[in-house]
C-alpha cells in the first residue's frame, strides 16, 4: 500500500483536480455494472437453462469475467482507449503501472476545429484517476463476452470457450470500442453510442449468432425440451441486471452530473415500458402472461435505451420502450417461428433478438430522437441532433445506420475467423457423451444433489423424458417449444 517517496511529494492522495463526487459515482457505477455479470448473469444463466446445464452455463460466465479483466489490464484497455494505431484500433499496452493509473483519466481528443481554425468544443477530462476508468470500462468488456455465451450455451466445448474469450476481446471488442468511444473514426464522425447499444449489444448479438452457427445446434432433445431449472432464481439474476443498468448508463457521462441523472431515469422508464408491452402482447397473442417473457421485455427495453439514454427526453424513453417491447417480441415470437433461415441457427437464449435487434433499434431511434440540448451536454460534437429535431438531424440518422453496418460486418468476419482458427486446435463442440450427460460429464459437478449420495447419473432414472413431463406445465407453452422448435427460453 505504501507509495514511493517521490510520488508522495509529487502527488497528494487528493490532488487539486480530483472531484470526489465524480470519482465515488464512477466507482459505484463500475461496481453496479460488475454485479450485472457476477453474480447477475452467472445466476441468470445457471437458472434459465435446463438442470443438466446449470453448472456449465454459470461457469462460462464466471470464467469470462475473470479472463477479460486480466487481458484488459495487460493489453486491451489501451487498444480500446489508448493512442491511435489505425482509424479503428488503438495501440495495445499494459494499464498496470502506478504512474499511469494515478493520473487524471484521459478521454479521446474531443476538440473539433472549424475551417477557420477555432476550436469548437474544449477538451473534456474526467476529474478522477485513470484507475477508475480502467475498471469501469472492464465491466463493459466483460458483460459483452458473457452475453455472447448466451448464444452457445449447452453445447460449446468449454476449452474452446476459454480460448475464444481473450481472442474475441482483442480482435473484436477493442475495435468497436475504439471506433465508437476511444477516439476512432466513428467517434470523430459524430456517431452517437451513449453507453454501448452498438459497442456491447449489437456486437454481442451478432457475434453470438455467428458463433452459434459455427458451433452448431444443441442436441435435438435439448432444443425441443429446455425448461428453466429455477424460474425464481432467474428473476434474481434479472433483477441484478435491471438495477445494475443504472450504473451501466448512469456512468457513461464520466461524471455525477445532470446527464447521469437523466440517463438513469430514462433507463428505468424504457425498461418498465418495454416489459409491460411485451407482457401485454403475450397475453393478447398467447392468452397468458409469462414471467420469462417479462424478463425478455425488460431486457430489450434496457438494451434499446442504452445508445441514447442521456441524449433523449423522458417521453422519448417511453416511445423507445413501446417499440423495444413490440419489435423484438415480433422477431422472436412470430418471425422466428416462420423463418426456416432463423431456425437453422440454434441461438440458445435468443441473443440475436434481445441484443442485436434491440441494440440496432435503439441506435436508429437515437438518430431520430437525440435532443440538441442534451446532446450538447455529453457529445464531443456540438450541434448533434436527431432527425425529429430537423436541421442536420437526418445526417445523424444516416451515421447511426452506417455505424451499425460496420459493427455487424466486423463481428461476423472476426468471430468467424477466430472460431475457425480455434477449431484447428480444439473442437468447438462437446463430445456426444458430454452433450447427453451435461454438467457431471463436463465438470464432475451437478447443480442440485437430487440423486442422493454418490449415485451416478442414470438415463433411465434421470433421463430428460421423465423430467420433461414433470416440468412441462411450469413454463408457458409459448416459451417451451418456442421460436425454433424449442429454441425456447430466450434471453
Amino acid at each position: 500500500m505504501t507509495t514511493p517517496i517521490a510520488y508522495q511529494e509529487q502527488l497528494p492522495a487528493v490532488p487539486g483536480w480530483l472531484n470526489k463526487g465524480d470519482n465515488a459515482w464512477q466507482m459505484t457505477a463500475a461496481t453496479l455494472v460488475g454485479l450485472q455479470s457476477m453474480p447477475g448473469l452467472v445466476i441468470l444463466y445457471g437458472s434459465i437453462v435446463k438442470k443438466k446445464w446449470a453448472v456449465n452455463s454459470a461457469f462460462m460466465a464466471l470464467y469470462a469475467f475473470a479472463a477479460v479483466l486480466i487481458c484488459w489490464v495487460l493489453v486491451c484497455y489501451r487498444m480500446a482507449f489508448g493512442d491511435k494505431l489505425l482509424p479503428f484500433w488503438g495501440k495495445g499496452a499494459p494499464a498496470l503501472s502506478q504512474h499511469y493509473l494515478v493520473h487524471q483519466a484521459a478521454v479521446p481528443e474531443t476538440a473539433h476545429h472549424h475551417h477557420n481554425g477555432s476550436i469548437e468544443t474544449p477538451m473534456n477530462q474526467p476529474f478522477y484517476p485513470m484507475a477508475s476508468l480502467v475498471y469501469f470500462q472492464f465491466t463493459f468488456a466483460a458483460i459483452t463476452l458473457i452475453l455472447i455465451a448466451g448464444s452457445v450455451l449447452a453445447r460449446m466445448n468449454i476449452k474452446a470457450w476459454m480460448a475464444f474469450v481473450p481472442l474475441w476481446l482483442i480482435f473484436s471488442y477493442t475495435v468497436g470500442a475504439f471506433s465508437l468511444w476511444g477516439g476512432g473514426f466513428l467517434y470523430h464522425w459524430g456517431v452517437i453510442d451513449f453507453s454501448g447499444g452498438y459497442v456491447i449489444h449489437l456486437s454481442s448479438g451478432i457475434a453470438g449468432y455467428t458463433a452459434a452457427y459455427w458451433v452448431g445446434p444443441r442436441l435435438k432433445s435439448d432444443r425441443e425440451r429446455f425448461p428453466p431449472n429455477n424460474v425464481l432464481l432467474m428473476l434474481a439474476g434479472a433483477g441484478l441486471l435491471w438495477m445494475g443498468w443504472s450504473g451501466f448508463n448512469g456512468g457513461a457521462p464520466y461524471a455525477a452530473n445532470i446527464d447521469s441523472s437523466i440517463a438513469v431515469l430514462n433507463t428505468n422508464i424504457c425498461a418498465a415500458t418495454s416489459l409491460l408491452i411485451w407482457t401485454s402482447l403475450d397475453v393478447v397473442y398467447f392468452g397468458k402472461p409469462s414471467v420469462i417473457g417479462a424478463v425478455q421485455g425488460m431486457m430489450t427495453g434496457l438494451v434499446c435505451i442504452t445508445p441514447g439514454a442521456g441524449v433523449v427526453q423522458s417521453w422519448a424513453a417511453i416511445v423507445m420502450g413501446i417499440l423495444s417491447g413490440s419489435i423484438p417480441w415480433f422477431t422472436m415470437m412470430i418471425l422466428h417461428r416462420k423463418s426456416t433461415l432463423l431456425q437453422k441457427v440454434d441461438d440458445t437464449l435468443g441473443v440475436l433478438h434481445t441484443h442485436a435487434v434491440a441494440g440496432l433499434l435503439g441506435g436508429v431511434l437515437t438518430g431520430l430522437l437525440a435532443e440538441p440540448v442534451l446532446s450538447n451536454l455529453v457529445l464531443p460534437k456540438t450541434g448533434s441532433r436527431g432527425a425529429f429535431y430537423g436541421k442536420q438531424g437526418g445526417m445523424q440518422l444516416i451515421k447511426q445506420v452506417v455505424a451499425a453496418l460496420f459493427v455487424i460486418g466486423w463481428n461476423i468476419v472476426s468471430t468467424t475467423v477466430i472460431l475457425l482458427a480455434i477449431q484447428l486446435f480444439i473442437p468447438l463442440r462437446m463430445s456426444e457423451e458430454q452433450l447427453t450427460i451435461g454438467d457431471d460429464a463436463v465438470h464432475g459437478e451437478e447443480a442440485y444433489a437430487l440423486w442422493g449420495d454418490g449415485e451416478k447419473y442414470d438415463a433411465i432414472k434421470h433421463g430428460h423424458v421423465s423430467s420433461y413431463t414433470h416440468h412441462k406445465e411450469s413454463v408457458p407453452s409459448q416459451y417451451i417449444n418456442g421460436p425454433a422448435r424449442g429454441v425456447t427460453i430466450q434471453l
